[in-house]
C-alpha cells in the first residue's frame, strides 16, 4: 500500500468515527462531555471547546454558566460566593479607541457578557488618561496608547444597565486604582448614575462581623459594591479601601502554587478574622488564552481547598480567574459550585443544600 493511500485511509477511518462520536447527539442535546462541533449542539449553559494544554483535543460541550442560585437572601453577603474575572476590561478584540494596542489580554466576553452568564466579580483597572479615566493597562506604570481599552465610563454604563434590568443583583467591583484626579472615579460614577446602587462604607461592617444579608442589600439597593487599592479614598471619595474589608491572597505565577495561600502584601494574613470576605485569585503572571482551559479546572478546583485551610476554615468568597469560561467541563462554574455549597450546607453543589434530606447528604453532587 503507498504512503498516500495509508494515509487517506486513516484519514477516512478517523473522519467516519468522528462522526460517528459527535453523531450521538445534537442541536442542543449535547450535555457537558458530550463530544460536540458546534456551541448550537450543546444544551443551555454549554458551549463547545477543547483544551489541547490539557490534552482534551476532541470538541466537548463545557460550561458557560453559573448556577442560579436559590433562596440566598436570608444568607450574609460573606456567607456566598461570586465568580469573578481577573482584568475584566482586558478583552480579546476590544475596539481599539487610541490607535493599535501592543498588551496581553484576560478575557473574551464583554463585561455585559460576564455579567448575563453569572460573573458576579469585576477587578478593573483605573488609570488618570487623556483628562479622562481610563481602564488601561501600564507600562511603567503610565497608562499609554497602546496598552489602554477605554474610558471606565463605559465599563461603568453596562454595570449600571445591568443592575437596573436585574434588580435581585449585586455586582463587587475591585479597583485597581491609579487615578490622582479630585473625585475622579466619584465623577465616573456620578456620569453613569450609578451611585445610588452604591453601598456605602459607613454600613459596612465592624472588623470581625457578618455583612448585612443579601436581602437587606437588595431592598437597599447597596447592589454596587466597591473597593479600591488607595487607602485615601475611603475617607475622600467614600470608596472602601479594599484591604480594610477583604483579605486576599498573592495574585500571578505565586498564587497558583499548589497547596498553597499566602496573603498578597497589602492584604491582612489569610488567617486573620478581623476581615470577612475574602478574595482567592488564580490565574498566571503572563496569561495564555489557549492554556487557561487547563488552568481553571482540577488545579483550580483543588486550591479552593488550600485557601481554606490557609483562611482559618473559611472558604473564599470570590474566585478570580483569567478567561473564566475555559476549562475541560465544568471549570471555574464549578468551583463557585463548591464554594456555595460548602458554605451552606457541606455540600459540593448548591443544588444539593435545595434537595438535601439530612446533613451530609448531597444529592446533586458530581
Amino acid at each position: 500500500m503507498s504512503t498516500f493511500t495509508a494515509g487517506l485511509t486513516l484519514l477516512l477511518v478517523a473522519s467516519t468515527y468522528w462522526t460517528q462520536v459527535s453523531a450521538q447527539c445534537s442541536a442542543g442535546s449535547c450535555h457537558l462531555l458530550d463530544n460536540c462541533y458546534t456551541d448550537s449542539d450543546c444544551a443551555p449553559g454549554l458551549f463547545c471547546s477543547s483544551c489541547v494544554a490539557s490534552g482534551v483535543l476532541r470538541p466537548r460541550c463545557i460550561r458557560d454558566q453559573a448556577t442560579v442560585l436559590q433562596n440566598i437572601s436570608s444568607l450574609p453577603f460573606n456567607k456566598v460566593a461570586w465568580l469573578t474575572t481577573h482584568n475584566s476590561f482586558s478583552i480579546v478584540g476590544a475596539p481599539e479607541k487610541t490607535g493599535s494596542r501592543i498588551t496581553f489580554y484576560n478575557q473574551e466576553d464583554s463585561v455585559t457578557e460576564q455579567l448575563n452568564n453569572g460573573v458576579r466579580g469585576l477587578m478593573l483597572d483605573m488609570y488618570d488618561f487623556r483628562n479622562d479615566v481610563w481602564l488601561c493597562h501600564s507600562f511603567d506604570g503610565q497608562c499609554l496608547d497602546i496598552t489602554s481599552f477605554a474610558p471606565a465610563l463605559d465599563t461603568i454604563k453596562e454595570i449600571m444597565t445591568f443592575l437596573v434590568n436585574n434588580p435581585s443583583e449585586i455586582v463587587t467591583v475591585f479597583i485597581e486604582d491609579y487615578v490622582s484626579a479630585v473625585n475622579g472615579i466619584t465623577n465616573v460614577f456620578r456620569a453613569a448614575g450609578i451611585n445610588k446602587y452604591l453601598f456605602p462604607v459607613a454600613s459596612m461592617p465592624a472588623p470581625g462581623a457578618d455583612w448585612p444579608t443579601v436581602g437587606t442589600m437588595i431592598q437597599n439597593n447597596w447592589r454596587f459594591v466597591v473597593f479600591t487599592s488607595k487607602s485615601a479614598k475611603q475617607a475622600s471619595e467614600g470608596i472602601a479601601y479594599e484591604w480594610n474589608f477583604v483579605n486576599e491572597n498573592i495574585y500571578g505565577d505565586d498564587g497558583v502554587v499548589a497547596g498553597a495561600c499566602p496573603n498578597r502584601a497589602e492584604s491582612q494574613f489569610m488567617n486573620s478574622t478581623r476581615n470577612t470576605l475574602i478574595l482567592q485569585n488564580f490565574f498566571h503572571t503572563n496569561p495564555v488564552q489557549d492554556a487557561t482551559c487547563r488552568d481553571n479546572s482540577q488545579a483550580l478546583y483543588d486550591q479552593l481547598s488550600a485557601c481554606y485551610a490557609a483562611s482559618a476554615n473559611r472558604w473564599a468568597n470570590f474566585l478570580a480567574v483569567d478567561f473564566y469560561k475555559r476549562s475541560t467541563g465544568g471549570g471555574a462554574f464549578q468551583a463557585i459550585d463548591k464554594l456555595n455549597g460548602q458554605m451552606e450546607c457541606g455540600c459540593d453543589s448548591p443544588v444539593s443544600c435545595q434537595t438535601q434530606t439530612a446533613p451530609g447528604n448531597c444529592p446533586a453532587d458530581v
